[in-house]
């Protein structure tokens, strides 16, 4: 299982361009918004999409300035099926 939370800058005049396209992606979740167009967002992996895929994305995605991820959290023990000691 991996987590990853980003700060994605919008174009302020676009966010709800951008809080659409977010709101689209597998795996991403909305955690808060600012009026100056940014967003603070986790990406979970999904089965057959890893969330460093995902991450990747939000640099691509129309009308964002910039993407940076600020944490990661990975746990391998569930990852392959095996429940956490």
């Amino acid at each position: 299982m991996n987590i990853s939370s980003a700060i994605i800058y919008a174009v302020p005049r676009r966010a709800d361009i951008v809080r659409a396209l977010l709101t689209a992606l597998p795996g991403v979740e909305i955690h808060a918004e600012t009026k100056d167009g940014r967003f603070i967002v986790t990406v979970e992996d999904l089965p057959g999409i890893p969330a460093a895929d995902t991450v990747m994305r939000l640099h691509q995605l129309e009308n964002v300035l910039y993407a940076a991820m600020v944490c990661e959290h990975t746990d391998d023990e569930t990852r392959n099926g095996e429940e956490p000691s």
